[in-house]
């Protein structure tokens, strides 16, 4: 939704993509009273599917094309979380974490980026997670789905510089929004609660406008988070013993919290 108003702000001719109807309708009714006297503003038009859906994921492509003829900016920003412990979690709910925030993605990307590369133009975003670097326990679905994701893109980056296709990863750590609060759990079931650590995180319109700059700049990857998270990322790499250590002691104490 922040993403929408920055972009549709800056000017851009907006598709809005999502499974709510009614969300994004009133989403595309909010824009399209906003005016901006510096920028041509345009009413958005608004796309219903489910990303999980690969078949739906094709099909609301062609309607894309259909109504737009082309896309210069593809935004990939949809995500489900997880909790839970490794050994209690059925595959089915690893299933669904990577049909959505892994296969719903590359889908999409794929059925647009012949276009782009017939008009030798566009730039693709993949909103990932500073967990797409990391690993933290009792994220296991999550952080495995935002590895393949960086891994994806990174390929793809390389392999459409050649058609002048721009590439950009964001790596945001803690955002406010509803992400843990509809993350789902081991048994499939909804989370249900808003962590501390997502309630004082970044605002998403603070977000929304990196990704803004990060697409003005043409940047190819963005870390958005605090010190201690791109510390870990660091330390992930250069000091891996000491960062499973410190994981571990993580994960007996969240385990500790819980039993309490």
């Amino acid at each position: 939704k922040e993403c929408a108003k920055a972009f549709h702000a800056a000017g851009s001719k907006l598709v809005l993509c999502g499974r709510d109807s009614e969300k994004l309708k009133d989403l595309a009714q909010e824009l399209s009273t906003v005016t901006n006297h510096r920028k041509n503003t345009h009413k958005p038009h608004t796309v219903v599917f489910d990303l999980s859906d690969t078949k739906a994921v094709v099909n609301a492509a062609q309607e894309i094309l259909k109504y737009l003829g082309h896309v210069d900016i593809l935004i990939n920003n949809a995500g489900i979380s997880f909790r839970g412990t490794i050994v209690d979690t059925g595959l089915d709910v690893d299933k669904k974490v990577m049909e959505t925030n892994y296969f719903g993605p590359i889908a999409l990307t794929k059925a647009l980026l012949p276009s782009m590369i017939k008009r030798r133009q566009g730039h693709i975003v993949a909103i990932s997670s500073i967990q797409g670097k990391i690993s933290i326990p009792f994220r296991s679905a999550y952080a495995a789905s935002k590895h393949a994701t960086q891994a994806f893109f990174d390929c793809l980056r390389a392999e459409v510089e050649q058609y002048d296709i721009d590439v950009t990863v964001v790596s945001p750590g803690y955002i406010q929004t509803n992400l843990s609060l509809n993350a789902v759990t081991s048994d499939g079931s909804r989370y249900g609660v808003v962590d501390k650590n997502t309630a004082e995180g970044q605002t998403a319109a603070a977000v929304a406008q990196v990704v803004l700059s990060a697409v003005g700049q043409k940047k190819k990857e963005v870390l958005v988070a605090g010190l201690t998270p791109s510390l870990a990322v660091y330390l992930r790499n250069l000091f891996p013993r000491l960062f499973f250590t410190l994981m571990a002691t993580r994960a007996k104490k969240e385990r500790k919290t819980k039993d309490s």
